[in-house]
């Protein structure tokens, strides 16, 4: 795994091989964020970050590499918990604040408004879509915000409400839902 682009491009990320993750492909987040810098309205500094099931922080420290100065990530395994801790402060990431929680849990409690939100949940999930109602349904999201869902080609996500697209990078697919303007 490695840093493709910003401050920090080309470094890499070794993650133990007993964390129990599956990190988005190189090409798949390169496509993700060609595809985000088409469609955000804000610069990166400009952002608040929300990446959920955050495994080894690979989407978290792409986002901190390019700037991005209010970046919460979460993830329940104590390990990979532990790893990012561990990663953001040898890349002096002091903007990346890494949560211990169930996602569910931490989305129920969570007061906080993002202009992005990146879910990578297990494909085998079986209430992925749970995520997008949660966060709809409590607002998390600013106006123009979006929301971005990382899952399996046996997922469909297209009939949610705020859905624009989906794309496809091999077997990694990204369901795109966006907070119109109000």
């Amino acid at each position: 795994m490695r840093i493709i682009s910003g401050n920090l491009k080309g470094r890499n990320i070794i993650a133990p091989a007993n964390l129990p993750v599956r990190p988005t492909t190189d090409f798949a987040k390169e496509g993700l964020f060609n595809m985000l810098q088409s469609k955000l309205e804000k610069e990166y500094e400009d952002m608040h970050i929300l990446d959920l099931f955050c495994g080894t922080g690979n989407i978290t420290y792409e986002f901190a590499s390019r700037g991005c100065s209010h970046i919460t990530c979460v993830e329940v395994d104590f390990k990979c918990y532990e790893f990012i801790r561990n990663t953001l402060k040898k890349f002096e990431l002091n903007e990346c604040k890494v949560v211990r929680n169930d996602v569910f849990l931490f989305l129920k409690i969570c007061k906080i408004k993002f202009d992005l939100i990146f879910a990578d949940p297990p494909y085998e999930l079986k209430n992925i879509s749970q995520i997008h109602t949660m966060v709809f349904e409590k607002q998390l999201l600013n106006a123009g915000g979006i929301l971005v869902i990382e899952h399996g080609t046996a997922t469909n996500l297209s009939k949610l409400p705020h859905f624009i697209e989906k794309r496809t990078y091999g077997n990694v697919n990204f369901s795109i839902f966006e907070r119109k303007e109000i």
